[in-house]
């Protein structure tokens, strides 16, 4: 359900970071939400340098940019401490001189605008009913998918 697209610059994160990255911001959904954390996807790209600009020029800092799809629904102080917490989380598993180098945005969708497993999503707080409803196969593979601890 949440996606989170990451992207820094090629090279700069290792695959030990790119983990302890997905394990922070999926341990953090799921705490914040309450959503089972099997749902959260975290995906990762990189940018040849010379290819990424802020202001029109090049980057030439420390920079890690996250774009995260949530459902909509959720309060605003939840966000607010998601992200932050987030932000802390990556700024911790990148090792990052300074927190200014993450940037972290969320983008909300409304749940009936997204299909996953072949079922439009639920509502923020319905999703014991949903997976319930879900063909016994979907939701065997669903619950079935790893999930780092």
């Amino acid at each position: 359900m949440p996606t989170y697209l990451c992207t820094s610059t090629t090279g700069r994160l290792t695959s030990e970071q790119k983990s302890k990255i997905a394990g922070e911001i999926t341990k953090i959904h799921s705490e914040v939400t309450g959503a089972p954390a099997f749902f959260a996807q975290v995906i990762f790209s990189e940018v040849k340098a010379g290819d990424w600009f802020i202001g029109g020029a090049q980057l030439t800092h420390d920079h890690i940019f996250i774009s995260g799809h949530i459902r909509a629904g959720r309060a605003v102080v939840d966000k607010t401490r998601m992200i932050k917490l987030m932000s802390e989380g990556v700024a911790q598993a990148a090792d990052v001189k300074n927190g200014r180098a993450v940037w972290l945005y969320l983008n909300e969708l409304p749940p009936r605008q997204m299909i996953e497993f072949g079922q439009v999503l639920p509502e923020p707080g319905d999703e014991p009913a949903w997976t319930a409803a879900l063909p016994e196969q979907d939701r065997a593979f669903m619950q079935s998918l790893p999930v780092a601890t």
